[in-house]
């Protein structure tokens, strides 16, 4: 396992998720803001695809996303379980999901005493045009909101009407020049939850960081931030883009730039 502590207020791990979230103290993170992977790469091989007009890095040729069915619903199981522990109480949860797993993440948070807010839809504005000649345009993600042992939590709507369904270009390569990950988030998407769900100084954590898109936001919105990638390649970018950030960050206040 190899752990980097930036500053005491970004913690990240290459290691498995499961083992590192069991040395995380009890009720030390107000958010999980995570994308796990939906366990749906043999269903979408065995599917009417053109997977010579997909992009290189489909997320079905990863290898971390075919697990067997009961295998991936014990680690979820698993996760819900350690992220319960870790969370204050009232903190909250959003985690994207295929809206073909939406019952069953429902019913594994609910063996952990989440409560179940809302499944809401990501849209992209600019997906890739996937198969157009053959079906519809996969242009939406799902995500589901829960609050742990506690039925409400933060929310800063500041007063206004906050709508479940978000919408934002696919991840610009800006955002990638430390290394892409398949299935890589938009800075302005995790932003809208980071800046909803939590206050300055609360601890953000992403179980699957990837790319550590969850990482450069919260260091960039004022949060805490604990991160663990599994992939040593992914690990190595997002220790790199977050670093950068903090960099930017502490040039910029240097400077005067608000």
């Amino acid at each position: 396992m190899t752990e980097v502590n930036i500053e005491n207020e970004i913690v990240l791990y290459n290691a498995d998720c499961l083992q590192t979230l069991k040395k995380l103290e009890d009720n030390s993170v107000d958010l999980v803001l995570t994308d796990p992977p939906y366990n749906l790469g043999n269903f979408m091989r065995d599917r009417q695809t053109n997977l010579k007009k997909m992009r290189d890095n489909f997320f079905g040729d990863a290898g971390w996303d075919d697990l067997g069915n009961e295998e991936w619903k014990d680690s979820m199981d698993i996760l819900f379980k350690e992220i319960s522990r870790v969370l204050k109480k009232k903190g909250s949860v959003i985690m994207f999901m295929s809206l073909i797993r939406v019952e069953t993440i429902v019913e594994l948070a609910a063996r952990h005493k989440f409560y179940y807010k809302t499944t809401g839809i990501w849209h992209k504005k600019n997906p890739m045009p996937r198969n157009m000649n053959l079906h519809f345009i996969n242009s939406t993600e799902g995500w589901l909101y829960f609050i742990n042992d506690g039925k409400t939590g933060t929310y800063n709507n500041e007063g206004k009407v906050i709508h479940d369904f978000i919408e934002t270009s696919v991840t610009p390569g800006s955002e990638k020049k430390f290394g892409s990950h398949p299935t890589q988030k938009p800075e302005a998407l995790f932003e809208h939850f980071i800046d909803l769900l939590t206050n300055e100084n609360d601890t953000v954590l992403d179980p699957f960081m990837g790319s550590g898109t969850a990482g450069v936001v919260a260091k960039r919105r004022g949060r805490n931030f604990i991160g663990c990638e599994l992939e040593s390649d992914y690990y190595e970018g997002a220790l790199k883009r977050i670093t950068s950030e903090q960099k930017s960050l502490v040039l910029n206040n240097s400077s005067g730039v608000n």
